[in-house]
């Protein structure tokens, strides 16, 4: 059952820092096809100045950190134990970690007077077992955010750890082992095999991560997002819906530390829609999962524990369990502002 959001009291805006950035339209730094299957899909996250659900968000990083240098690559942050590893059930995040974290993250793309600054030092930090939003306007860098806290993106500056594990700069070769093991990834298109049946594509991750295939776990996951008797049919044969719900199976069949969610409900109409949010909020409330969702909607952002709101590529303001309507009213009210 989902849950009913609580309205929320808007903070003050955080202040924000860096030089000014113009207003420019973010290139789509979406995964192609074929960089999911081959990494993403093969799985399939800083303390600033203002809380976020628990979390900290903020424009720059606190006292003391880090913001440059060359950390360890796939090493435990801060002397945390390493995260990567199942523990006979979901990815350990350890203790008192965040899901995901960027610490003072900045991402440029193109250089001279075709310079973009996507993201300009983003601290944020996603806590574990909760849902966090992530909203602003277009070209605002969320999407940028969301792909950088997953490592599918390469950060200009600042530090990403994934699960407590520092990820800043780590090879493809790690990325990927993390990504099978550690993230969970839903995306707008899907992203299935056509050839392949709901139940071949929910296990293709475990198969691609060189793990013991389970045909029980594998149908389990299913019956659990309401496709039980949909094992055998193929994408084509399936309603956008519940394409999207095998997606999310694939995401949740190897226990992710945390799931990442770029505009889940986005080519949904609206009853599916509210399945599909209805399924990931009963994930965090019954079983504790980590989701980070990068969204349009008001009424799904007002789902989460927590929405985030981005302009300019920074973080400028936040709602905790808000209604849909504060939600829309905040998110009009950044679209209204000058550039």
């Amino acid at each position: 059952m989902t849950s009913t959001p609580t309205p929320g009291t808007p903070t003050p805006a955080l202040p924000a820092t860096g030089g000014a950035v113009p207003r420019r339209t973010v290139p789509n730094t979406a995964p192609s096809g074929g960089a999911l299957a081959g990494g993403a899909l093969a799985g399939g996250a800083m303390p600033g100045t203002a809380a976020v659900g628990g979390a900290a968000v903020g424009g720059g990083p606190p006292a003391g950190a880090e913001s440059g240098g060359a950390p360890v690559v796939g090493a435990p942050a801060d002397g945390a134990p390493g995260a990567g590893a199942a523990t006979g059930g979901r990815a350990r995040v350890p203790m008192g970690a965040p899901a995901a974290e960027l610490r003072d993250v900045t991402r440029e793309y193109g250089g001279g007077n075709a310079l973009v600054r996507a993201l300009d030092g983003v601290s944020i930090a996603f806590p574990a077992g909760s849902w966090t939003a992530v909203m602003g306007p277009s070209g605002s860098g969320k999407s940028t955010l969301l792909h950088c806290a997953a490592g599918l993106d390469r950060v200009t500056r600042g530090r990403v750890l994934l699960a407590g594990q520092e990820i800043t700069g780590a090879p493809d070769a790690v990325l990927t082992g993390l990504r099978r093991r550690t993230m969970g990834f839903v995306f707008q298109s899907f992203n299935l095999i056509g050839s392949l049946t709901a139940e071949q594509n929910v296990a293709l991750p475990l198969k691609l991560a060189g793990a013991r295939v389970r045909r029980d776990e594998v149908r389990a996951v299913l019956a659990a997002v309401g496709l039980g008797d949909r094992l055998r049919h193929r994408p084509r044969e399936l309603s956008g819906g519940q394409q999207q719900r095998v997606a999310i199976a694939r995401a949740m069949v190897t226990r992710p530390a945390v799931l990442f969610a770029d505009e889940p409900t986005g080519a949904l109409d609206s009853a599916s829609a509210r399945t599909v949010l209805g399924l990931l909020r009963a994930m965090v409330d019954r079983e504790g999962q980590s989701i980070a969702m990068v969204t349009h909607d008001p009424a799904a952002a007002a789902h989460a524990d927590a929405v985030v709101f981005m302009s300019d590529g920074r973080l400028v303001d936040r709602l905790v369990r808000p209604t849909a309507r504060e939600v829309a009213d905040r998110l009009a009210r950044l679209e209204a502002a000058p550039c």
